[in-house]
């Protein structure tokens, strides 16, 4: 990133367990990245990415904040969590392994596919996590890796 400009910078508090507003973050980025003209293939993966990290806080945390800086030529996304943390990454990584309770399932959500869908649809994912504490979760999205 070191000296490109940053032309969008958005952040925003997520809060656990307000599936009214899950997904509104992720919506708005959308908005956004189309407003910036990066092509659509980009901003797919980009926004599936953003919605995932979304609904894990939404899901699993106590609250959270979701940023991002939009550049010329990538996307960088950190979300930052106060929650239980992840007690077994690599298994939390399988697709289909949720930890999400029964009621949340019901709902739709909590499939299990969260991670593994950050990890397709990133460039760069990086997750740092403390049981007990929370996780953070950082993303890049390189323009150039579109070719």
């Amino acid at each position: 990133m070191g000296e490109d400009k940053v032309l969008v910078e958005i952040e925003r508090e997520i809060v656990g367990g307000d599936f009214q507003s899950a997904g509104d973050v992720s919506s708005e980025l959308k908005k956004v990245l189309q407003q910036v003209g990066f092509p659509p293939s980009f901003n797919r993966r980009i926004v599936i990415a953003a919605y995932e990290a979304e609904m894990n806080v939404v899901i699993h945390a106590y609250r959270g904040v979701f940023t991002t800086q939009i550049y010329e030529d990538q996307v960088h996304i950190e979300v930052d969590d106060q929650g239980p943390g992840i007690p077994d990454l690599e298994l939390a990584f399988q697709e289909g392994y949720s930890t999400a309770p029964p009621h949340i399932r019901e709902m739709g959500f909590g499939a299990g596919y969260g991670l593994s869908n950050m990890k397709k649809c990133s460039d760069r994912l990086e997750i740092d996590t403390r049981v007990g504490e929370g996780t953070k979760v950082i993303m890049d999205f390189f323009l150039n890796s579109e070719e």
